[in-house]
């Protein structure tokens, strides 16, 4: 008897799976409470770009962790500064260096924007100062949460809107702020983070 023909394979498409992207960053970055060990008071918040971690230092061993991003403004400058103000739902005035680097890209961006749920620099800004001048770094919120974690191609320090609100209640004008830089260099002398503080994040509230 002939042979049964073998069947013919077909190439059957697969379906196209669009995958929606996370409005919320990787839960590494969230705010937890955490155990931290460090020389600084109470009140001083320590900002390491290259982990994209912020700190609130609470007390001995204690801090709140926050995520960050890290814009071009932001990164790879590093110093021991103030928050000399604060605003709610500021307006952003981005620098000239900004506006000439995007004129480059092709894109024009607005010299002012009004705050509000769309301005950049989102619910909170603390503006960092020097010797009494502004150094044009801030910390600020932002309407793209999902860019916390990473390195971003404009702005300062950026964090959750609720996060920032959240540390805008609790750091006052005066606060000290130590930013350290690219690959953390100089981090060891400032603190060690040993992970989370259970009992804290139990009874200490959020």
């Amino acid at each position: 008897m002939p042979r049964s023909a073998a069947p013919a394979v077909t190439e059957t498409a697969m379906p196209v799976v669009k995958v929606a992207q996370s409005k919320k960053p990787k839960p590494e970055f969230m705010r937890k409470k955490v155990r931290l060990k460090t020389d600084e008071k109470p009140g001083t918040i320590i900002i390491d770009t290259s982990t994209k971690y912020l700190y609130y230092v609470e007390g001995k061993d204690r801090a709140t962790r926050y995520g960050v991003g890290v814009g071009r403004e932001g990164f790879g400058w590093s110093g021991t500064v103030k928050v000399g103000r604060k605003a709610e739902w500021p307006d952003w005035r981005p620098p000239a260096t900004m506006i000439a680097r995007e004129r480059r890209k092709g894109r024009n961006i607005p010299t002012y924007v009004k705050g509000g749920p769309n301005n950049p620099l989102g619910a909170r800004a603390m503006y960092l100062y020097k010797g009494g001048r502004d150094t044009i770094f801030r910390i600020h919120g932002t309407n793209q949460p999902w860019t916390i974690g990473q390195n971003m191609s404009s702005g300062c320090i950026r964090m959750m809107n609720k996060d920032v609100e959240h540390l805008y209640s609790r750091a006052d004008v005066g606060s000290k702020v130590i930013v350290i830089g690219p690959n953390g260099k100089g981090a060891e002398r400032v603190y060690t983070d040993r992970g989370m503080d259970f009992l804290g994040t139990l009874f200490g509230g959020g």
